[in-house]
């Protein structure tokens, strides 16, 4: 029995030897890494430097870009260092840094799509009242108070995994998971239990509930109004609503693959699940937002001909 402090290192055992293709799978993965840049960075500098983006839809776009950044560089550096080394090992305080990391990615991220959502219905249900219900003010309180609130909750989660007492510091995955630092715990565990289950109804389900409740009245709103407003509800709500789905399933892959048993499930599935939410969510909302969004499209057409 060690407590966390005394153990210098976890072995993450979930590489498998790819033998002379691990320098393929290390150029497919960097060039993921390198797309996934790019692609967030280019909305990022598109939004900051029209002036016409300045609005709070965009604003909180950017906050969503931001934190795509911010969780794929949680993870791929470390990614890439592992499939080059024969050896899979990660320092223990860099391997809490990662939790911590990817923890605060997830939660921002809810919480990002849940203000999203509300801006949404502000703009469809009250586009009258819209700009003195949602002002540059009101913008900035609700970005700033989720990026607060994540680290916050997400610092005690980080705390508690690290005062525990540990009977093993070998991790079944490719990176550093909290629920995979509980498992390896000898020491009661029921504070870390409990306060689980309030981060989730913290930063997962509250958030999800508040789009759900936005959703049901833009929905009443579209089906008792006119053909322009559905237009406009299904055009300001798709890449929204495809962006929510999208993660969502990857944190519901990653929920079940670290819950039961998947000996079962060949490993290159598994692997693939638990990388899904932090891999392809930082390309797919960029893509899809610079996709769907018209005054997006028109300013990268502008940009890209000058």
């Amino acid at each position: 029995m060690l407590n966390s402090t005394q153990v210098s290192y976890f072995t993450l055992a979930a590489y498998f030897d790819t033998k002379q293709f691990k320098y393929l799978f290390f150029m497919f993965v960097l060039s993921l890494y390198v797309l996934i840049i790019s692609c967030n960075v280019l909305l990022i500098v598109v939004i900051c430097v029209n002036r016409t983006l300045h609005e709070p839809m965009f604003l909180f776009l950017c906050s969503l870009f931001v934190n795509e950044l911010y969780g794929s560089c949680c993870l791929f550096p470390l990614l890439l260092v592992q499939i080059l080394s024969d050896v899979h090992i990660i320092s223990a305080p860099l391997c809490f840094l990662q939790i911590f990391c990817l923890y605060t990615y997830v939660s921002i991220e809810f919480l990002n799509l849940a203000v999203m959502s509300y801006d949404r219905y502000l703009a469809i249900c009250h586009p009258l009242n819209y700009h003195s219900l949602m002002t540059l003010k009101k913008v900035t309180v609700f970005i700033t108070a989720a990026w607060i609130t994540a680290y916050l909750v997400v610092s005690c989660t980080t705390s508690l995994s690290f005062s525990l007492q540990l009977c093993g510091n070998v991790i079944n995955k490719m990176y550093c998971d909290n629920y995979s630092i509980v498992k390896l715990a000898c020491s009661d565990i029921t504070v870390n239990n409990i306060y689980g289950l309030f981060i989730a109804a913290l930063c997962v389900f509250g958030p999800v509930g508040i789009i759900l409740y936005t959703y049901m009245r833009i929905l009443k709103v579209c089906f008792s109004g006119s053909k322009q407003t559905r237009q406009k509800a299904v055009s300001t709500c798709t890449p929204h609503l495809a962006s929510l789905i999208n993660f969502s399933f990857g944190i519901c892959f990653e929920v079940l693959q670290s819950r039961f048993n998947m000996s079962t499930v060949p490993n290159v599935v598994t692997v693939l699940l638990s990388l899904y939410y932090v891999t392809c969510q930082p390309l797919f909302s960029p893509v899809m937002y610079g996709l769907k969004l018209s005054k997006i499209r028109s300013m990268w057409k502008r940009l890209f001909w000058k």
